[in-house]
């Protein structure tokens, strides 16, 4: 890691905003690296990956890498592909799932961060919340609106429903996502990579 990211690593853990999970040495969790050609931009992350501090290491996980087609040493690889929740801690538990990622983290450590890695080709916005804030959506918008819709966003920004188990109903109601969409992420993945 350079010096510029890992300033910016320390000065996030430093943060007054994060001293409850420093106080417990619980790092951000997040990948970036210079060379990345995608950036993947998920909600926050869970429990078991905020515990193993592995991002994407569960079974929403498991369901993005097939979605993209990638590999676990591809996907974990920052010169290849950064890993940039909208907050970079697990949020807590909520009455139907996790909590929502603060409002702010990403406002002011996404840019820090992009601005060290120019060579992004794809961003990859999964769920409601990455959606929102990348394409700065009216709160009126549906997301499966946004997703039948993903060309109007590319090839900047490619938007994705949550992998979650929980949207599995929303898997089945909707087939046109797997049928259509996913092929033509696997493309957009594939192009990204070796332009």
């Amino acid at each position: 890691m350079s010096d510029a990211f890992t300033s910016i690593f320390k000065a996030i853990e430093q943060d007054s905003q994060n001293q409850a999970y420093t106080t417990q040495g619980i790092h951000p969790l997040y990948t970036a690296a210079p060379g990345a050609r995608i950036l993947v931009v998920g909600q926050a992350p869970g429990r078991i990956a905020q515990d193993t501090q592995i991002p994407w290491n569960d079974k929403s996980g498991d369901r993005l890498r097939r979605w993209m087609n990638i590999s676990r040493e591809d996907f974990y690889d920052p010169q290849k592909i950064s890993l940039l929740p909208m907050d970079f801690y697990f949020p807590g538990k909520g009455k139907s799932g996790d909590l929502a990622p603060r409002k702010g983290f990403a406002q002011k450590w996404h840019p820090q961060l992009l601005e060290l890695m120019p060579n992004i080709q794809l961003t990859i916005l999964i769920g409601k919340y990455a959606l929102s804030h990348y394409l700065d959506l009216p709160k009126t918008v549906h997301i499966t609106e946004v997703v039948r819709n993903y060309k109007h966003y590319t090839p900047d920004y490619f938007p994705l429903v949550h992998p979650s188990p929980r949207n599995q109903i929303w898997l089945k109601q909707n087939p046109w996502f797997e049928e259509e969409v996913i092929p033509q992420l696997q493309s957009s993945i594939s192009q990204a990579l070796l332009t």
